[in-house]
C-alpha cells in the first residue's frame, strides 16, 4: 500500500476526524534527553543517511536558550538511494507510526524507498530513541539542499550532528507561523545577533 494511503487509512481507521481526536493526537510531553538525540543522530549516521536536524533540536543544538525539544525534526535528502538508507535506520530503530495518544506505541509501517519517497508534507515516528519527525520541505525552504548550503555539524555526546544554521531555523519557523514558533522567535533572533560572527 502507498505509503500516504497507508497513513490516511490508518488516521480514518481511528476516527481521527473530530477536534476531541485531533487532541488525543498530541505528541508526548516529555522533552528528549541528549542521549536520545544522540542515539538518533548517531543510528542515521551509520547507516550514511544524508540529512540536517531542523526545528527545536537544532535551536537546542545551537545554544539558544530555548525549552527543551520534544522530539527529532530532520530533513533527509530524497534522492532513492538515500531513502534506502533512511529506511534501513529507522528499521534499527524500530521506528512505528504515531497516529495518536490511544496508540503510544504507534502503529506498524513499512519503511522502504517506495513509501518514504510518496510522502508529501511530514512523517511522525516513535523509535526506540524517542520521537522523529520527517519532513523533505520545512515551511520556507526548499529542502534539503538549501539547508545543507549553512549546515554545521555539532557534537553532541561525541555524536556529529548535522544542523541547519539557525538563521535557516529562524527562517521556516517565521513561514510556519506557528504559535509556538512565534513565541520563540523573538529568543533565537537575539540568540542569533549575539553569536553572529
Amino acid at each position: 500500500m502507498a505509503a500516504a494511503a497507508e497513513v490516511a487509512k490508518v488516521l480514518r481507521d481511528r476516527g481521527r476526524r473530530t477536534a476531541r481526536a485531533a487532541k488525543a493526537l498530541a505528541r508526548p510531553t516529555v522533552p528528549m534527553s541528549d542521549a536520545q538525540i544522540a542515539a538518533v543522530v548517531e543510528c542515521l549516521n551509520r547507516h550514511r543517511v544524508v540529512y540536517v536536524v531542523v526545528g527545536g533540536a537544532a535551536s537546542q543544538l545551537h545554544g539558544a536558550p530555548v525549552e527543551r525539544t520534544r522530539d527529532t525534526d530532520i530533513v533527509p535528502a530524497k534522492n532513492p538511494q538515500n531513502l534506502d538508507r533512511l529506511a534501513a535506520a529507522l528499521r534499527e530503530m524500530d521506528a512505528r507510526l504515531w497516529v495518536g495518544a490511544s496508540d503510544p506505541e504507534g502503529v506498524d509501517m513499512t519503511f522502504d524507498r517506495r513509501a518514504l519517497g510518496q510522502i508529501e508534507a511530514f512523517l511522525n515516528l516513535i523509535t526506540r530513541h524517542g520521537p522523529l519527525d520527517i519532513t523533505y520541505r520545512p515551511a520556507g525552504t526548499d529542502g534539503y539542499r538549501d539547508l545543507a548550503r549553512g549546515m554545521v555539524v555539532i557534537p553532541l555526546l561525541d555524536v556529529g550532528v548535522p544542523v541547519a544554521a539557525l538563521r535557516d531555523v529562524i527562517r521556516s519557523k517565521e513561514a510556519a507561523g506557528r504559535a509556538k514558533d512565534l513565541v520563540t522567535l523573538p529568543t533565537l533572533i537575539e540568540h542569533l545577533r549575539r553569536h553572529q560572527d
